[in-house]
């Protein structure tokens, strides 16, 4: 299968699934499609099984790669994989609601540009509300002054955070821990995207994408853990 076929295939039970995601999990080794003379991905029945249990274990159990990664070996071992979590050892509600809000925000970015009364109408919000969002740097309109996924996106969570009285100066943290992750992010992936191979500049994107993911779930699962300890 093609790897447009394989991410067809994927979707019905994996719909946030992305080739980028396929080609991440490749770079890393859990996979490792044939290749045709020209340099087309083959994958085999065997590939497509192995990307469905990444991403189920993903998805279900929310086991890292390495973990996952050892779960393959031991079976093509022909043994028994280690014991999967528990019910009660699954993560809690904040840690689900930040994967649902990543694959909701990756959905909705896509393609997306709103005007500015578009962005008002869609977060429920006013004119005066939009400016102090913007004057502390929480959403910026792009170069043509239109506004993408993203930005909706933060909108309508500031907006929310907004009705629980947590004001643009309150959440000024907030961004400045965001620039940091985002230098974080591009210390790993800077080396990757000045390379001249188009698939080690796509991996490049694959990659920041991944980290994206894993910073925010950090945040999530910190959080959570310092409000139970004081609670």
């Amino acid at each position: 299968m093609s790897i447009g076929a394989v991410l067809a295939f994927l979707r019905d039970d994996f719909p946030e699934v992305t080739i980028s995601k396929i080609r991440f999990l490749e770079a890393e080794g859990l996979v490792e499609p044939q290749r045709t003379p020209s340099g087309y991905r083959k994958f085999s029945p065997a590939d497509v099984e192995r990307l469905a249990y990444v991403l189920r274990m993903q998805r279900d159990h929310y086991l890292p790669l390495r973990v996952i990664r050892e779960h393959l070996d031991a079976i093509e071992r022909g043994e028994a994989p280690p014991a999967l979590p528990s019910a009660a050892d699954t993560r809690p509600g904040p840690l689900e609601e930040a994967d649902r809000e990543l694959v909701a925000s990756a959905d909705v970015a896509s393609g997306v540009r709103l005007g500015r009364a578009e962005l008002l109408a869609a977060a429920e919000a006013d004119e005066r509300e939009l400016a102090e969002w913007e004057s502390y740097g929480l959403v910026a309109p792009g170069p043509d002054g239109g506004y993408d996924g993203e930005a909706l996106q933060v909108a309508r969570l500031v907006a929310e955070l907004g009705r629980y009285g947590l004001e643009p100066r309150h959440l000024r943290a907030m961004k400045a821990a965001a620039d940091r992750e985002i230098a974080l992010v591009e210390q790993v992936v800077a080396p990757l995207r000045r390379h001249r191979n188009p698939q080690t500049r796509a991996h490049a994107e694959a990659t920041a994408r991944e980290l994206a993911t894993l910073s925010v779930r950090l945040h999530a699962a910190m959080v959570q853990a310092g409000l139970r300890t004081r609670g």
